[in-house]
């Protein structure tokens, strides 16, 4: 399996910098307590001096959409979703530990970080505009089909793991109870966007190395060097 973007999506957002990280042994069972409430410290620190709409890493991703046609305020990237949740409510619902830690990890740099369950996904998974018969399942288990030219993650049967880019993971590889192999995938544009990616992908292996006891396999993408192996 390998995972890339497409050529397309680097020529029209050339200040893409992905980090991906692929790792096996994943229970449901693990404890995230100290590394979720380190990173909820970091970001309610972030926003008590700013808005989520107004930090850096958020600016470029409305940006990002508007260029995509989507009004921003209406489809927001996952990680402005998240801060917005944790400034009303103070803290993030408990779902999965591995879930837990990354959600707390986006709130951390204010930097998407979606999370596929490997069997799940039938082949490669691309980052491409759609082309409209995809088909997406909901959480609910509703079948949609993403819209022409909007951006998704597509594997080789033309299943759409998540919509406009960051919006919105789909239910069908979400990570469960039985998950133990993942590819989790961050995206930033903002300026500083190389250096944030290498501290946020440090934090996380070293989060995943300490709670599982796992060995992640990690990559920043290039377009010199765009496709991860898995």
């Amino acid at each position: 399996m390998y995972f890339q973007h497409s050529s397309a999506l680097w020529q029209d957002f050339p200040a893409l910098v992905p980090g991906v990280i692929h790792v096996k042994g994943i229970t449901p069972d693990a404890i995230v307590d100290d590394p979720v409430a380190a990173c909820g410290a970091r970001a309610a620190t972030r926003l008590s001096g700013t808005a989520e709409g107004q930090l850096p890493e958020i600016q470029a991703w409305r940006r990002a959409f508007s260029a995509m046609g989507l009004k921003p305020t209406q489809y927001r990237c996952a990680s402005e979703s998240l801060l917005r949740r944790f400034r009303k409510e103070g803290a993030l619902p408990r779902i999965h530990p591995l879930i837990d830690l990354c959600n707390a990890v986006s709130l951390a740099y204010a930097i998407p970080v979606g999370v596929f369950d490997v069997s799940r996904v039938s082949g490669n998974l691309e980052v491409r505009y759609a082309d409209g018969d995809e088909a997406y399942e909901t959480f609910s288990g509703a079948v949609e089909r993403p819209d022409a030219r909007e951006v998704v993650f597509a594997d080789d049967e033309r299943r759409a793991h998540a919509r406009r880019w960051t919006n919105r993971q789909s239910g069908y590889s979400a990570v469960r109870e039985a998950t133990s192999e993942v590819l989790i995938v961050s995206e930033a544009l903002h300026d500083s966007a190389a250096d944030d990616m290498a501290e946020l992908l440090e934090s996380l292996t070293a989060a995943l190395r300490e709670v599982w006891s796992v060995t992640p396999t990690t990559a920043v993408l290039t377009p010199g060097s765009p496709r991860f192996a898995c």
